[in-house]
């Protein structure tokens, strides 16, 4: 019975870790590719929430203001 060759299981362990190396980084741009309008969108739309938060805070800040003054 022959032993098992020395290179051919280095070669095996080494075509399944780049295998996997390769597997990962498709996935992660598909996963990327995926998320992204999502994340634009709610980066959109904390924007928008932000500015309203603001202008309140602004308004509430000026209200509290003219009380003072009076």
């Amino acid at each position: 019975m022959a032993e098992p060759c020395v290179i051919c299981t280095l070669l095996v362990s080494q075509t399944a870790r780049y295998s996997a190396l390769i597997a990962g980084i498709i996935y992660g741009k598909k996963r990327y590719d995926y998320l992204k309008p999502i994340a634009e969108e709610e980066r959109r739309i904390e924007e928008e929430e932000k500015k309203v938060r603001e202008e309140k805070e602004r308004i509430a800040k000026q209200l509290a203001e003219g009380k003072r003054s009076r």
